[in-house]
């Protein structure tokens, strides 16, 4: 892909804050006509740069307000270990994220549940898939920032 220019940054900027945004509305805000910013937003999805749209919902009205962040160390360090792994997680729709890292923890996970009673029945479900070394959970108390939207000031 060409690198990005100032005016691909704008319109993803447009599209991470809105992304029904309307083509038309785009265009006016970064200075182009609406074909070329067509042109661009197809560009930008048909190299992978966007890649999709989504809603974004708010946790607490749909009862999954409760945000837990699952930390799991392990003694399996394979390629076939982290496949099961990742397919024993991969149909749990608790998990939001889901992380190989570095450190201490070997795995971290981001789960959304309505209550402790039902992060209860998730951790039930998670080990009963896959035999896990050592788990620790621990629960957002407030979320002080959240955004989907990446930094732009690093784009190429």
């Amino acid at each position: 892909m060409a690198a990005l220019d100032e005016t691909d940054r704008r319109i993803l900027a447009c599209l991470q804050d809105d992304a029904a945004m309307p083509v038309a509305d785009i265009a006016r805000r970064v200075g182009l006509t609406t074909t070329p910013c067509w042109r661009r937003i197809q560009r930008l999805e048909e190299t992978g740069v966007i890649q999709k749209r989504v809603a974004l919902l708010d946790a607490a009205r749909i009862n999954v307000g409760v945000t837990v962040f699952v930390s799991v160390r392990t003694t399996e360090h394979s390629q076939e270990w982290l496949d099961r792994f990742a397919k024993a997680v991969a149909d749990l729709p608790e998990v939001v994220e889901f992380y190989r890292m570095s450190g201490d923890v070997d795995y971290l996970l981001r789960v959304v549940v309505p209550d402790v009673a039902a992060y209860d029945r998730f951790y039930r479900k998670l080990i009963a898939r896959i035999t896990l070394a050592n788990v620790s959970s621990a629960f957002a108390m407030e979320q002080i920032k959240y955004t989907t939207a990446l930094p732009l000031e690093y784009a190429r």
